[in-house]
């Protein structure tokens, strides 16, 4: 932002200058000061223009993830049951338990004892290590 106000504080000095030397030639008899006036005030619309694009542009970026789904395969091997991998992709989205609770019509008591349960599976103590651990044996990909 400071680059902005910069830039433009810049083009108005320049601007100033240039109606300065147009006033002066003006005054010493040269041609008429209002033309000059007027080819400066329309080259630094221009500028302004030009560069008040180029500023604030704005560049959307747009990382597409790949869907995260279930390996069935690897599902049977290590244990976990269809609704518990359906709360593990829940987890790695992010939700909470009373959304996870919310969103598949169970009690929030219910997640807990489901996402114990997987604690248990899988051998490790939080949600971060669960959905690393299901990463690295594939359970969800």
């Amino acid at each position: 932002m400071k680059q902005v106000v910069i830039g433009f504080g810049l083009l108005i000095t320049a601007l100033l200058i240039l109606f300065r030397v147009a006033n002066f030639y003006n005054v010493s008899g040269g041609s008429s000061g209002n033309f000059w006036i007027a080819a400066f005030s329309l080259l630094f619309l221009v500028i302004g223009i030009v560069l008040s694009r180029k500023l604030f542009t704005k560049t959307v970026v747009v990382n597409q993830q790949t869907p995260v789904a279930i390996n069935h395969d690897q599902l049977i091997q290590s244990g976990i049951s269809k609704r518990e991998a359906e709360i593990l992709l829940l987890i790695h989205d992010g939700l909470s338990n009373q959304q996870i609770a919310d969103k598949l019509f169970l009690s929030e008591n219910t997640i807990k004892k489901h996402i114990s349960n997987i604690f248990q599976k899988l051998q490790v103590e939080r949600r971060t290590e669960a959905i690393k651990k299901a990463l690295e044996l594939s359970i969800i990909k």
